[in-house]
């Protein structure tokens, strides 16, 4: 197929650009890098140099595109609170452009980077695609007014779209001589706040709040191996069907503390990781944890990296070899 990825120089829309390619589909990025990384861009991918919202110069009626995969957006939750307008410019006015580009092209698929923030607060755990959407964040919000226009578009406009709604995506793809890991500036992940810290670039690492209602008094969050994550992209791309817009959670179902994440931090690393304890962030809910089990039913999805070992060990590898060597 011929395909358009937006945000195709991120973490996760740039794994999945390589995967794409090693499925033998023609791709185009579209990302104007200004969160993303141009060593991350797939050299046999045409890279376009704009921004979302101006897609329909590249998404145009005769280009004969068959889908778009959208990654492109600001993801962090706690300034998403701050700066609001930022997250509802990028994340949702943008998207609405690029939707209206597809109609105009008449694009027939489109898969959209969701995200489990669209929950808030579950009342259920694991949490299935049928549960209250009620999200506490800016970001959740941004988030799901998509998933509502691609509801409505699909069933006006014939569209076969399929959500994707992310729980913690972490490790990194390491395949061929290349590495793909997470570089966000600023950081606010766990995972690589972690390591920076074990690795002597930060003094401590701050867990914000010790006194939710779980084990440990930490976030509980399920975490999910960016290949895998990325294949999931791809089975999309087959099962979308016109007129029909699919939502699939993807994540292990198993929940990790916060506390347990720095646990396996240092178990992988052979480094201490000094912890304060900080005031709860606003719109964090103390617990999200996937059902994954429709698109494990729908899509024959598995993870086959389903470890939190497994998603550290990578991270570390590729910290070692493209963050520490480079600072």
């Amino acid at each position: 197929m011929k395909l358009l990825v937006t945000g195709g120089a991120g973490f996760i829309g740039s794994v999945v650009t390589r995967m794409l390619l090693d499925a033998g589909h023609q791709v185009t990025v579209l990302d104007d890098l200004r969160t993303g990384h141009r060593a991350a861009l797939a050299p046999d991918a045409t890279h376009v140099d704009l921004p979302v919202h101006e897609a329909a110069q590249v998404l145009t009626p005769d280009a004969g595109y068959d889908a778009v995969l959208h990654f492109a957006a600001l993801i962090a939750a706690g300034e998403s609170m701050v700066h609001p307008e930022r997250y509802w410019h990028a994340n949702t006015v943008s998207s609405i452009a690029l939707v209206d580009a597809v109609r105009a092209a008449r694009v027939p698929r489109l898969v959209f980077s969701s995200t489990a923030a669209v929950y808030g607060n579950p009342v259920e755990v694991p949490i299935p695609e049928t549960a209250v959407k009620a999200p506490t964040n800016t970001y959740g919000a941004t988030k799901l007014a998509v998933d509502l226009v691609l509801t409505s578009e699909a069933t006006a406009h014939d569209l076969a779209a399929v959500s994707l709604r992310y729980f913690n995506v972490a490790g990194a793809y390491l395949r061929d001589g290349v590495a793909i890991g997470e570089r966000h500036d600023p950081e606010t992940h766990l995972i690589p706040i972690a390591l920076d810290v074990a690795a002597g670039r930060r003094e401590k690492l701050q867990l914000f709040g010790d006194d939710y209602p779980t084990v440990d008094g930490t976030c509980v969050r399920d975490y999910i191996h960016v290949e895998d994550l990325a294949r999931a992209h791809l089975l999309a791309l087959t099962a979308a069907v016109p007129g029909r817009h699919r939502i699939y959670n993807l994540g292990n179902g198993n929940g990790f503390t916060n506390r347990q994440v720095v646990d396996v931090v240092r178990e992988v690393t052979g480094h201490p990781v000094p912890v304060e304890t900080a005031p709860r962030r606003e719109g964090d809910p103390a617990e999200l944890v996937a059902s994954s089990a429709l698109a494990r039913q729908e899509l024959g999805w598995v993870p086959e990296k389903p470890t939190l070992t497994d998603m550290v060990g990578d991270a570390w590898a590729f910290y070692r070899s493209h963050v520490l060597e480079q600072s």
